[in-house]
Protein backbone atom coordinates (compact mmCIF):
# COMPACT_ATOMS: atom_id res chain seq x y z
CA UNK A 1 0.00 0.00 0.00
CA UNK A 2 1.06 3.32 -0.55
CA UNK A 3 1.96 5.93 1.92
CA UNK A 4 0.46 9.12 1.72
CA UNK A 5 2.83 12.07 1.74
CA UNK A 6 0.56 14.77 2.65
CA UNK A 7 0.98 16.64 5.83
CA UNK A 8 -2.21 15.54 7.97
CA UNK A 9 -4.63 18.96 7.29
CA UNK A 10 -4.91 20.29 10.89
CA UNK A 11 -7.37 23.56 11.52
CA UNK A 12 -3.68 25.18 12.16
CA UNK A 13 -2.21 24.14 8.86
CA UNK A 14 -5.38 24.84 6.95
CA UNK A 15 -5.39 28.48 8.38
CA UNK A 16 -1.92 28.43 7.15
CA UNK A 17 -3.15 27.36 3.72
CA UNK A 18 -6.00 29.50 3.20
CA UNK A 19 -3.50 32.52 4.52
CA UNK A 20 -0.67 31.80 2.03
CA UNK A 21 -4.27 31.75 -1.18
CA UNK A 22 -5.44 34.79 -2.66
CA UNK A 23 -7.93 35.68 -0.09
CA UNK A 24 -11.60 36.14 -0.43
CA UNK A 25 -12.55 39.64 -2.00
CA UNK A 26 -15.41 41.10 0.32
CA UNK A 27 -18.72 40.14 -2.12
CA UNK A 28 -17.56 36.22 -1.81
CA UNK A 29 -16.88 36.52 1.36
CA UNK A 30 -19.76 37.81 1.87
CA UNK A 31 -22.13 35.07 -0.18
CA UNK A 32 -20.38 32.69 1.88
CA UNK A 33 -20.99 33.45 5.04
CA UNK A 34 -25.01 34.29 3.86
CA UNK A 35 -25.02 30.81 2.68
CA UNK A 36 -23.92 29.40 5.73
CA UNK A 37 -26.51 31.58 7.92
CA UNK A 38 -29.60 30.96 5.47
CA UNK A 39 -28.88 27.25 4.44
CA UNK A 40 -27.03 25.96 7.19
CA UNK A 41 -28.42 22.40 6.46
CA UNK A 42 -26.62 22.42 2.90
CA UNK A 43 -23.84 24.58 3.35
CA UNK A 44 -21.66 21.83 3.22
CA UNK A 45 -22.36 22.12 -0.63
CA UNK A 46 -20.51 25.34 -0.96
CA UNK A 47 -17.35 25.24 -2.42
CA UNK A 48 -14.08 25.76 -0.23
CA UNK A 49 -11.81 29.10 -0.30
CA UNK A 50 -8.91 26.74 -1.66
CA UNK A 51 -11.45 25.80 -4.43
CA UNK A 52 -12.61 29.25 -5.52
CA UNK A 53 -9.13 30.63 -5.98
CA UNK A 54 -7.99 27.17 -7.94
CA UNK A 55 -10.84 27.48 -10.03
CA UNK A 56 -10.18 31.54 -10.91
CA UNK A 57 -6.59 30.61 -11.27
CA UNK A 58 -7.45 27.90 -13.86
CA UNK A 59 -9.66 30.16 -15.64
CA UNK A 60 -7.06 32.06 -16.23
CA UNK A 61 -4.56 29.97 -16.78
CA UNK A 62 -6.80 28.56 -19.39
CA UNK A 63 -7.80 31.89 -21.17
CA UNK A 64 -11.15 30.22 -21.21
CA UNK A 65 -14.23 32.23 -22.68
CA UNK A 66 -17.20 29.81 -22.04
CA UNK A 67 -17.49 28.43 -18.76
CA UNK A 68 -19.88 25.67 -18.05
CA UNK A 69 -20.75 24.88 -14.27
CA UNK A 70 -23.16 22.80 -13.81
CA UNK A 71 -24.36 22.60 -10.07
CA UNK A 72 -24.52 26.26 -9.22
CA UNK A 73 -26.38 26.68 -5.50
CA UNK A 74 -25.80 30.08 -3.97
CA UNK A 75 -23.38 30.87 -6.92
CA UNK A 76 -20.15 31.30 -5.11
CA UNK A 77 -18.12 28.89 -7.61
CA UNK A 78 -19.26 30.79 -10.33
CA UNK A 79 -18.47 34.45 -8.83
CA UNK A 80 -15.21 33.21 -8.41
CA UNK A 81 -14.92 31.46 -11.92
CA UNK A 82 -16.81 34.82 -13.60
CA UNK A 83 -14.73 37.87 -12.23
CA UNK A 84 -11.56 36.02 -14.22
CA UNK A 85 -13.07 35.54 -17.31
CA UNK A 86 -11.60 37.77 -19.78
CA UNK A 87 -13.43 40.55 -21.59
CA UNK A 88 -16.72 38.91 -23.48
CA UNK A 89 -16.25 35.88 -21.65
CA UNK A 90 -19.49 34.26 -20.74
CA UNK A 91 -20.48 31.50 -17.68
CA UNK A 92 -23.08 29.10 -18.31
CA UNK A 93 -24.98 28.06 -15.04
CA UNK A 94 -27.01 25.28 -14.36
CA UNK A 95 -29.00 24.63 -11.34
CA UNK A 96 -32.74 23.80 -10.17
CA UNK A 97 -33.18 26.03 -7.51
CA UNK A 98 -34.44 29.46 -7.78
CA UNK A 99 -33.89 29.90 -3.66
CA UNK A 100 -30.20 29.19 -3.89
CA UNK A 101 -29.51 30.97 -7.05
CA UNK A 102 -30.98 34.20 -5.75
CA UNK A 103 -28.74 35.13 -3.20
CA UNK A 104 -26.39 34.01 -6.34
CA UNK A 105 -27.80 36.72 -8.42
CA UNK A 106 -27.40 39.55 -5.80
CA UNK A 107 -23.69 38.52 -5.77
CA UNK A 108 -22.92 38.55 -8.99
CA UNK A 109 -24.82 42.35 -9.93
CA UNK A 110 -22.82 43.90 -6.76
CA UNK A 111 -19.86 42.33 -8.44
CA UNK A 112 -20.27 43.98 -11.37
CA UNK A 113 -20.28 40.05 -13.36
CA UNK A 114 -24.23 39.32 -13.72
CA UNK A 115 -23.80 40.19 -17.55
CA UNK A 116 -21.32 37.78 -18.19
CA UNK A 117 -23.36 34.48 -15.97
CA UNK A 118 -26.03 33.01 -18.23
CA UNK A 119 -28.15 31.19 -15.26
CA UNK A 120 -30.31 28.41 -16.94
CA UNK A 121 -32.94 27.24 -13.72
CA UNK A 122 -33.76 23.58 -15.30
CA UNK A 123 -32.70 20.02 -14.96
CA UNK A 124 -28.58 20.27 -16.27
CA UNK A 125 -28.93 17.38 -18.73
CA UNK A 126 -31.54 19.26 -20.60
CA UNK A 127 -29.97 22.83 -20.63
CA UNK A 128 -26.44 20.68 -21.52
CA UNK A 129 -28.33 18.70 -24.39
CA UNK A 130 -29.94 22.02 -26.11
CA UNK A 131 -26.38 23.44 -26.40
CA UNK A 132 -24.18 23.24 -29.57
CA UNK A 133 -23.05 19.51 -30.39
CA UNK A 134 -19.86 20.50 -31.59
CA UNK A 135 -16.84 21.57 -29.40
CA UNK A 136 -17.09 25.15 -27.90
CA UNK A 137 -16.96 24.77 -24.52
CA UNK A 138 -13.52 25.77 -23.34
CA UNK A 139 -13.82 24.85 -19.16
CA UNK A 140 -16.71 22.80 -16.93
CA UNK A 141 -17.10 23.16 -13.08
CA UNK A 142 -19.23 19.96 -12.01
CA UNK A 143 -20.58 20.02 -8.55
CA UNK A 144 -23.65 18.80 -8.90
CA UNK A 145 -25.92 15.07 -7.83
CA UNK A 146 -23.27 12.40 -7.75
CA UNK A 147 -25.64 9.99 -9.44
CA UNK A 148 -25.68 12.20 -12.77
CA UNK A 149 -22.13 12.85 -12.89
CA UNK A 150 -21.21 10.03 -16.04
CA UNK A 151 -24.36 10.94 -17.55
CA UNK A 152 -23.08 14.77 -17.38
CA UNK A 153 -19.50 13.72 -18.27
CA UNK A 154 -20.81 12.03 -21.73
CA UNK A 155 -22.59 15.35 -22.88
CA UNK A 156 -19.96 17.73 -21.48
CA UNK A 157 -16.82 15.76 -23.16
CA UNK A 158 -17.73 16.36 -26.95
CA UNK A 159 -18.32 19.96 -26.16
CA UNK A 160 -15.33 20.56 -25.04
CA UNK A 161 -13.05 21.82 -27.03
CA UNK A 162 -9.47 20.60 -27.47
CA UNK A 163 -7.15 21.41 -24.51
CA UNK A 164 -10.69 22.24 -23.01
CA UNK A 165 -10.51 21.58 -18.60
CA UNK A 166 -13.57 19.86 -17.14
CA UNK A 167 -12.91 19.62 -12.77
CA UNK A 168 -15.02 17.40 -11.04
CA UNK A 169 -15.73 18.44 -7.56
CA UNK A 170 -16.53 15.67 -4.43
CA UNK A 171 -14.19 12.76 -6.25
CA UNK A 172 -13.36 11.38 -2.71
CA UNK A 173 -16.92 11.64 -1.39
CA UNK A 174 -15.71 12.20 2.21
CA UNK A 175 -13.13 9.28 1.90
CA UNK A 176 -16.47 6.80 0.92
CA UNK A 177 -15.51 5.58 -2.18
CA UNK A 178 -12.58 3.49 -0.79
CA UNK A 179 -15.73 1.65 1.27
CA UNK A 180 -16.43 -1.77 -0.38
CA UNK A 181 -19.86 -1.43 0.85
CA UNK A 182 -20.11 2.28 -0.40
CA UNK A 183 -23.30 2.79 -1.69
CA UNK A 184 -25.58 5.98 -3.18
CA UNK A 185 -23.58 9.33 -4.15
CA UNK A 186 -20.53 7.65 -2.86
CA UNK A 187 -20.98 4.25 -5.09
CA UNK A 188 -22.04 6.73 -8.03
CA UNK A 189 -18.35 8.96 -7.10
CA UNK A 190 -16.28 5.30 -7.62
CA UNK A 191 -18.01 4.75 -10.67
CA UNK A 192 -17.35 7.67 -12.04
CA UNK A 193 -14.01 7.69 -10.74
CA UNK A 194 -13.72 4.97 -12.73
CA UNK A 195 -15.71 5.94 -16.07
CA UNK A 196 -13.20 8.96 -15.64
CA UNK A 197 -10.18 6.72 -15.87
CA UNK A 198 -11.09 4.45 -18.67
CA UNK A 199 -11.88 7.35 -21.15
CA UNK A 200 -9.40 7.46 -23.53
CA UNK A 201 -10.91 10.95 -24.50
CA UNK A 202 -9.29 12.86 -21.72
CA UNK A 203 -6.00 12.76 -19.36
CA UNK A 204 -7.45 13.25 -16.06
CA UNK A 205 -5.40 13.47 -12.64
CA UNK A 206 -7.19 12.89 -8.96
CA UNK A 207 -6.30 15.63 -6.20
CA UNK A 208 -6.34 15.54 -2.60
CA UNK A 209 -7.89 19.08 -2.67
CA UNK A 210 -10.90 19.62 -0.14
CA UNK A 211 -13.22 16.62 -0.92
CA UNK A 212 -11.22 15.81 -3.97
CA UNK A 213 -11.18 17.17 -7.27
CA UNK A 214 -10.33 15.54 -10.83
CA UNK A 215 -8.75 17.91 -13.39
CA UNK A 216 -9.72 16.11 -17.14
CA UNK A 217 -8.14 17.53 -19.95
CA UNK A 218 -9.55 17.07 -23.53
CA UNK A 219 -6.92 15.09 -25.85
Amino acid sequence: MAEPKSAPLTPELYDYVLAHNPPLDPVLQDLADLTRERFPEAAGMLSAPEQASLLAFLVRLTGARHVVEVGTFTGFATLAMARALPEGGTLTACDVSEEWTAHGRDAWAKAGVADRIRLRIAPALETLRAMPAEPHIDLVYLDADKSGYIAYWEELVPRLRPGGLLVADNVLFHGAVVDPAATGSALAIREFNDHVLADTRMEAVLLTVADGVTLARKR
